[in-house]
């Protein structure tokens, strides 16, 4: 366990990477000693208390002596407890939400379960901030850029991002618009390398500091290309791109549920699509009615249906 610690520390010119003491404790909890787990038992249940208390309050808590929560400290990775507290405190900065989440009580059988009003709220609370932040001026704008584009990529890294590139490209194909989904950052980077002027670039980024996607924005704009961003306000790309479409949604305490900007980046491609459509007039609606022909020739349905669900 020393080794893997020690692989972890950081080396000099690199990113510091602090190993997480609170997933070492819990992974390594099958393999301690009965008395070592209860100090691990006493620790998580009350991670604050382990970082302020001594190592004789600690082992009073544990119901144990204070040599065993030295032992306890070294069998998880530790040189002691000087050691174990410093990890603790820098894992304690990311997770206390987490861990107090951890200790929430079950929801009684009759109620609505707690996520229920986080979700709705959050969708609620993210449409109301797009509607009040989002200039429909710049929504017209990339929609004039999209409409006529030769090429459009539309580019996003990590699970929330590159799902919400798939869903750009899902709604704007529909147009007639020569759109793909990109989720590797060398492939946008050699992709945007052969643009054009008539190409565009839509760099999608919750917290628009992602240096690959700012990078792919400069690199079009460098070839002259137009590139539209979906970001936060004020962002290292929200100032790399041509046009910025940008919401802040202030997230939801609820640390279970999905991001709450998810909801409000989806309804900004909602509204760019649309105006792509709108701006395509005639095409778009062929293309669309082509889509809804051959389903409902595939398969029986109501002419009302989602298109191509």
């Amino acid at each position: 366990m020393k080794q893997a610690l020690a692989a972890t520390a950081p080396q000099a010119g690199s990113h510091a990477r602090v190993p997480d003491i609170i997933a070492l404790i819990k992974d390594t909890y099958p393999d301690l000693r009965p008395a070592e787990q209860a100090v691990a038992d006493a620790v998580l249940s009350d991670v604050q208390m382990a970082v302020d208390a001594s190592n004789a309050e600690i082992a009073i808590r544990a119901g144990v002596s204070q040599p065993t929560v030295t032992r306890f400290c070294r069998a998880i990775g530790c040189e002691g407890v000087r050691d174990f507290k410093l990890q603790l405190v820098r894992s304690l900065v990311v997770g206390q939400i987490y861990l107090a989440a951890d200790k929430s009580s079950a929801p009684a059988l009759d109620a609505a379960p707690p996520f229920w009003h986080s979700v709705f709220g959050e969708a609620r609370q993210a449409l109301r901030e797009v509607e009040r932040q989002l200039d429909p001026e710049l929504v017209l704008r990339a929609a004039a850029c999209i409409a006529p584009a030769r090429r459009v990529l539309a580019f996003g890294l990590g699970g929330s991002s590159s799902s919400l590139a798939e869903e750009t490209q899902y709604r704007l194909f529909r147009y007639g618009v020569p759109i793909t989904a990109c989720k590797d950052p060398y492939l946008a980077r050699m992709t945007v390398s052969t643009y054009r002027p008539d190409d565009v670039l839509i760099a999608i980024s919750a917290t628009g500091r992602t240096r690959e996607v700012v990078e792919a924005v400069e690199l079009a704009r460098h070839y002259r290309a137009r590139t539209i961003a979906i970001t936060t306000p004020g962002s290292d790309l929200d100032l790399a791109a041509e046009i910025s479409l940008t919401v802040r949604v202030p997230e939801y305490p609820d640390t279970l549920t999905p991001s709450a900007s998810r909801f409000g980046f989806l309804t900004i491609i909602d509204l760019m699509a649309a105006a792509t459509g709108y701006q395509m007039g005639p095409l778009a609606r062929e293309n669309l009615r082509r889509i809804k022909y051959n389903v409902l020739t595939q398969r029986q349905g109501d002419v009302m249906e989602p298109l191509g669900d």
